[in-house]
């Protein structure tokens, strides 16, 4: 029987399920594509659109499996004393204590794993209700807390060398070459049919569940395997290189993107001018800005102007230009950059145009909030402010924010970074940006079999709970449903709250592109799918770290990564564990303990 004195606490851990979930999206979702997005092999909006697809494909197949580690493997069972009301209010104060601290850390932009921080905070209700020796600190059976912190340790390691190996094989054949672009097109195949492999591996290796592959034996899980990477592979070789050849090689540049369906009718295509460049997109992090200059003089601070008006007095106020010039803070020189680029938004002709200019010319005026006057504009103001929250994310200007603002001690710091990195030809990366699409769409399917898991299971030991009366039927499968729900929920999180976290782990920690950018989604990937076979929940935001990490030393030096970045993500993860765990175990342990009023004994 339902327990319906309890639906407010069902309806309390709902919301909570879906602001994790949100805050997952913002959070992690964003591993999976910031590597693609800043190498520029596919655009914000199009990433957006994959991820809902991918996202949804990993978690209705195989998103079930880690959600039982998070559901039974921390805190048994017994420890509530068959009280399914107990265990719900425990599910919703984990849900509670770790999507607060996430949403804090993705809004003042520090990356945390959104797994670990579930986890941290399911443990931190097991001590406040059963007691910490209840709590399953081993390793029980690949469930218990000592199973899923040893991947703190292991999987930034493994994904750092699944993704310095890959790199290096990309290196070895292709970049160090006299000539690189004929070898990146004639080896082309072979990335594809890596590529392709882990793409069907992640769904068929162990099986999906759902799919009923766990059943079958493994020479039908090998042949699916090899053969879709094979399969992939003779595509690429009869339909994609011929189309590369024509593109990059006899540089034709009426060449359409749908011409490759033309497969080897290209080969005889003659070239119009061999002479010019390849009509390939520039692939370089470090762009010039031609709007700053345009757009300098519009956000000049006052000062600044001041002083340019003394400039022609006479000398007798020379005395006064020096303290004028004073040079800007680091707050100015954001702000500046910042109003530069929604100067530009406010040029734009559809609805965050519209809205971005509407709250540029509707200020509010002075006084506080609680003024007649500012009240009215405050209400005229929400509709734009709903449109800027809802369209701002995917406008937002992610290369220029990682390159940092120039003139700031992060400007300079990322200078240096991407000085130590090789620049290879851009036809050489056009090639990789196609296989980039498929290790992407790879890493955004891994995340989903991963973390819906982890982001589904509170919410369905609250519902399975709430919904028969006993603590024990958290052990029933996920439904269907609710692993649907929360991946629209996540999907959603990534396209409107995800650009400050793509800023992070994009250019941020080392120079990116798209064979690079390959290297490490390929990395992650593994990484994530090996875990994940295994009932491990591992932080998609240390696999993705890892492999930049260790893409970004076969640069041949240590100076090509920035390791002050890396190191606020280690301490943010670190300091994740105890935060998560106090923020979920103190409310519970004071509801718990709390005194009744009223009530008989």
């Amino acid at each position: 029987m339902p327990l319906h004195q309890y639906d407010y606490i069902f309806a309390i851990g709902t919301f909570f399920a879906l602001l994790d979930a949100f805050n997952n999206g913002a959070n992690d979702v964003a591993n999976a594509w910031a590597t693609s997005v800043s190498s520029r092999s596919i655009s914000y909006r199009m990433a957006m659109v994959c991820a809902l697809v991918f996202e949804l494909l990993g978690a209705l197949t195989v998103g079930a499996r880690t959600a039982d580690t998070i559901k039974n493997g921390i805190i048994p069972t017994s420890a509530f004393q068959n009280n399914a009301g107990v265990q719900m209010l425990a599910f919703t104060c984990a849900l509670a204590g770790a999507s607060t601290w996430v949403m804090w850390c993705t809004r003042h932009s520090a990356h945390v794993s959104s797994t670990y921080s579930l986890i941290s905070a399911v443990a931190g209700v097991g001590v406040a209700t059963a007691g910490a020796s209840k709590v399953q600190w081993g390793w029980n059976k690949g469930k218990g807390l000592g199973a899923i912190f040893a991947g703190l340790a292991m999987a930034p390691f493994c994904a750092a060398g699944f993704g310095a190996i890959t790199f290096l094989l990309i290196k070895f054949v292709v970049h160090v070459r006299r000539n690189p672009v004929p070898w990146a097109v004639w080896t082309s195949p072979f990335f594809f049919l890596i590529a392709g492999t882990v793409c069907a591996l992640s769904i068929v290796y162990k099986g999906s569940p759902k799919l009923g592959l766990d059943k079958k034996p493994h020479w039908y899980v090998a042949s699916v395997t090899v053969g879709t990477g094979a399969g992939l592979c003779l595509l690429s070789a009869l339909f994609f290189v011929p189309w590369l050849h024509c593109k990059v090689i006899k540089k034709d540049q009426s060449l359409k993107a749908w011409e490759v369906i033309k497969g080897p009718l290209l080969w005889s295509r003659p070239a119009v001018n061999s002479e010019a460049e390849a009509k390939v997109p520039d692939y370089s992090v470090v762009q010039s800005d031609a709007d700053i200059d345009s757009s300098s003089s519009s956000v000049n601070s006052p000062s600044d102007e001041k002083a340019g008006q003394l400039e022609d007095v006479g000398r007798e106020d020379q005395i006064v230009v020096p303290e004028l010039r004073q040079p800007k803070t680091y707050k100015e020189l954001e702000a500046e950059a910042t109003e530069r680029f929604h100067a530009k938004l406010r040029k734009n002709k559809g609805p965050l145009g519209w809205a971005m200019r509407y709250l540029h010319e509707n200020p509010m005026g002075a006084g506080m909030i609680y003024e007649w006057h500012n009240i009215k504009t405050a209400l005229r103001r929400i509709p734009a402010m709903i449109v800027v929250a809802a369209l701002y994310g995917m406008n937002y200007d992610i290369h220029a924010s990682q390159m940092g603002t120039a003139g700031t001690p992060d400007g300079a710091r990322m200078e240096r970074v991407y000085a130590h990195a090789t620049k290879y030809p851009n036809e050489v990366e056009h090639t990789y940006s196609f296989i980039q699409l498929i290790t992407a769409c790879t890493a955004s399917f891994a995340h989903g079999a991963n973390d819906i898991g982890n982001a589904v299971a509170p919410w369905a030991v609250i519902y399975s709970a709430w919904n028969t009366g006993d603590a024990a039927a958290s052990k029933l499968p996920v439904p269907l449903w609710q692993i649907a729900v929360v991946a629209l929920a996540l999907v959603f999180g990534f396209v409107v709250y995800g650009y400050p976290i793509m800023t992070i782990m994009g250019n941020k920690l080392t120079y990116h592109s798209p064979s690079r950018g390959t290297s490490m989604e390929l990395g992650a990937a593994i990484t994530i799918l090996i875990f994940s076979q295994y009932k491990l929940p591992v932080s998609t935001s240390m696999c993705i770290t890892g492999a930049t990490v260790g893409v970004g030393l076969m640069n041949g030096t240590t100076k090509a990564v920035n390791w002050q970045r890396v190191g606020l993500l280690f301490i943010s993860w670190v300091a994740t564990i105890p935060i998560a765990g106090l923020l979920a175990g103190i409310p519970m342990g004071i509801i718990l303990n709390a005194p009744r009023f009223g009530l008989n004994a």
